[in-house]
């Protein structure tokens, strides 16, 4: 295990320190579920080094009633707080944390569970989401406040805490979060090489979808209103991590610079509608069920490692994010 930084030279205003450390809080969570079923316990266990390191400690861990696996974890700060350097420099109080799918017997079942949920737009009906939805609100509680805590997750572990910081907001509360490897649910075409071509696709859904929520408005365009949820999650700016190479989240890069695209080609308000719907979300409010696009996201930090990945494993990874000899590329995209 290697790492560049601790708390002992934590600044908060270097982004390779506040997403090598959320990150590894994440990691924290997969080889709690490893220890959990290799039965590592005290000394054996692997699990302590990912938050002891940058003196957390585990205050909770988020367990699925089904099949009794670690799915997410709350961790705490433990030197005095508010930490010794200037207040508001230093690292959160809490860290809730959730991780993606693992691919080994024992965890396949629920798992991939989660996953068809999400393809299906069903995420918060999931027991995972509504337990974790719990425990980040009783934390911030617990922390006097959103600012004092962060949320992270990594693939479908960031749809999670994705849906849970869009809940927050709407409950006015913003939550400090870093989505690595979020997936989203559209064919991946930034992995077409051809641009004219990725360009006429994005070019042809976004008519599509826009076409779609028309007609769903029984012909007229879709007035925003001050409860929009595309206005009002639009002040809240998660950290985004993506990987061009990782078909599971690399449509994000394509989502926000088509969206500039469209701006400059004078139809931005065709992109507009289209961002803020998705063919299932049209679909499932015509059916008279509310429903808002999984990846409904307007504004964001976005990080894309340009480094070469060696197959998928490496491309989809949390390891990526701790490393720092790799080339990224960062942008803030914000909605007004």
């Amino acid at each position: 295990m290697k790492f560049l930084c601790s708390f002992r030279t934590f600044d908060r205003n270097n982004s390779h320190h506040r997403k090598s450390i959320a990150a590894s809080l994440v990691q924290g969570v997969y080889t709690l579920e490893c220890d959990r079923k290799q039965n590592r316990q005290g000394p054996q266990a692997l699990a302590p080094a990912w938050w002891e390191f940058f003196n957390f400690g585990l205050t909770q861990v988020l367990v699925d009633d089904d099949d009794k696996s670690y799915f997410g974890a709350i961790y705490e700060f433990r030197f005095p707080y508010p930490y010794p350097n200037h207040i508001g420099q230093g690292p959160p109080r809490y860290v809730i944390a959730f991780r993606g799918t693992t691919n080994k017997s024992g965890n396949r079942t629920q798992d991939y569970k989660l996953n068809l949920q999400f393809i299906v737009n069903n995420l918060e009906k999931s027991p995972r989401f509504q337990a974790g939805m719990e425990a980040v609100r009783n934390t911030v509680h617990k922390a006097n406040g959103p600012g004092n805590a962060w949320l992270a997750g990594h693939s479908t572990g960031s749809s999670i805490a994705l849906l849970i910081g869009r809940n927050m907001v709407k409950m006015g509360m913003h939550l400090e979060t870093y989505l690595f490897n979020s997936p989203f649910a559209s064919p991946p075409i930034e992995r077409i090489k051809n641009e004219k071509l990725k360009h006429g696709l994005r070019l042809a859904n976004s008519v599509v979808t826009a076409g779609l929520a028309i007609a769903a408005n029984g012909g007229h365009r879709p007035t925003p209103r001050e409860n929009d949820p595309f206005i009002v999650l639009s002040t809240w700016i998660p950290y985004l991590f993506v990987n061009p190479s990782d078909p599971i989240c690399s449509e994000y890069v394509g989502y926000f610079e088509h969206r500039e695209k469209m701006e400059k080609m004078g139809v931005g308000k065709i992109g507009k509608i289209s961002t803020q719907h998705s063919i299932g979300s049209i679909v499932s409010n015509a059916r008279g069920k509310d429903s808002e696009p999984i990846h409904l996201l307007p504004s964001a930090y976005l990080t894309i490692n340009l480094s070469p990945s060696e197959g998928f494993k490496e491309a989809h990874g949390i390891h990526q994010w701790w490393k720092p000899d790799l080339q990224f590329n960062y942008k803030l995209y914000q909605h007004k």
